[in-house]
């Protein structure tokens, strides 16, 4: 496969120029950076301030219910490793993956899709709306405020392309205005949709098994989890048999199969359509009348069964139900309180609100970037009783 179908896996691009690239937000001055451009998107993400707040954003469950959980950070290094390994094998840029993995869930605000559909409910009201991609793209282009020449971070078109574009059949959010010219997103930015739906489902089998939310006995009616524990089994037999160590082995062995099945089987399928296609460019990926970066079509259908059945078991259990309404209710508390009193907003933020006047955007601009753990500890200091000075610092 010509490598110019995606970018390259060795382009190189001088840090000031536009060759190879549909350039940036602000021109930039040429240096002697080595650093090719989407290696320098990377670098911009992850040095970021929103980044760093994925650490203490849900992804399923809340972050203090156990260290072993995953949170946004956590799954957002899943998703960049699965969409190198997908980039090599099919020969794109490993870089522009890796930073459009990194980005992808940027725009989360707090309690994962529980704090989103509150804040779009919120928003609703006043005629607008909140969606993760539209505010992933806020953040890495006007938010994050890290240089003085200009606002954001100032990414490459392919980059800003792929957190716009960022779908899988759990999540198809409204296409940003700005990248609507092709049916689809470039060979990058699909891969990255692809690797987000494996880590999700693999994980979340993972992290619902140590909540005891699911037993690996239950998970063999489902298809993939049964063909994850198949996977080369003699390898785990070297293991005390009826062991604790042998049945958390097993379990692991079996999520990194799965894996294993799941970019086998798109890479393959990707392989055949990419053939297919005969691309010559990276657009021809972006005009294709469906999309480049599939699984085979039973590999669909046993997701989708997952997905069914981590929804009916995980998803809509009252353990995880009721943090999922308490992280609701307390963001619609908090911008109900800084709508009738923003001189409680930060010193940035009511800035920001003197500047722009559009205070229900920068409320829930403010509000989406808390962390859980920011936004429990700020609930509990406006209307808990009794508030430990350490809330009360800074």
């Amino acid at each position: 496969m010509s490598e110019a179908v995606g970018y390259g896996k060795y382009l190189r691009l001088h840090p000031g120029a536009n060759v190879g690239t549909r350039g940036r937000r602000y021109d930039t001055l040429p240096g002697d950076d080595a650093r090719s451009a989407f290696r320098r998107d990377r670098d911009r993400i992850l040095h970021s301030t929103a980044f760093r707040r994925l650490h203490y954003k849900t992804q399923v469950f809340v972050f203090h219910e156990g260290d072993f959980f995953k949170t946004r950070l956590t799954h957002s290094l899943e998703v960049a490793q699965i969409s190198q390994t997908l980039a090599a094998m099919l020969g794109a840029n490993e870089e522009l993956a890796e930073a459009i993995a990194l980005a992808h869930d940027l725009g989360h605000p707090p309690f994962g899709h529980a704090g989103e559909e509150a804040l779009g409910a919120i928003l609703a009201r006043y005629g607008l709306s909140f969606e993760h991609n539209a505010q992933a793209l806020r953040i890495v282009d006007e938010l994050e405020e890290r240089y003085p020449e200009h606002p954001g971070l100032n990414l490459t078109w392919e980059t800003r392309e792929g957190i716009a574009r960022h779908s899988t059949f759990f999540d198809s959010p409204q296409l940003s205005e700005p990248f609507s010219e092709y049916a689809h997103g470039g060979l990058e930015c699909q891969i990255v949709n692809a690797a987000d739906v494996i880590a999700y489902c693999t994980h979340d089998v993972e992290d619902a098994l140590k909540m005891g939310l699911i037993q690996k006995e239950e998970l063999h009616e489902v298809i993939l989890w049964q063909r994850g524990w198949e996977y080369r089994c003699g390898e785990v037999r070297r293991l005390p048999s009826g062991s604790r160590l042998a049945a958390a082995v097993r379990v692991h062995f079996t999520i990194r199969n799965m894996i294993e099945l799941l970019v086998r089987d798109v890479v393959a399928t990707t392989q055949d359509r990419l053939a297919d296609l005969k691309a010559q460019h990276p657009d021809d990926v972006r005009r294709a009348s469906e999309p480049v970066v599939c699984f085979s079509a039973e590999t669909q259908r046993h997701l989708e069964a997952l997905k069914d059945y981590l929804d009916e078991r995980v998803y809509k259990d009252p353990r995880t139900l009721r943090m999922t309404y308490k992280g609701q209710m307390i963001i619609e508390r908090l911008f109900e309180v800084f709508y009738k009193k923003p001189e409680l907003l930060p010193q940035t933020t009511t800035e920001r609100l003197s500047a722009s006047g559009d205070k229900v955007r920068v409320i829930a601009d403010h509000i989406a970037g808390m962390t859980d753990r920011y936004a429990m500890d700020l609930y509990n200091t406006l209307f808990e009783p009794y508030t430990p000075a350490l809330h009360l610092m800074g």
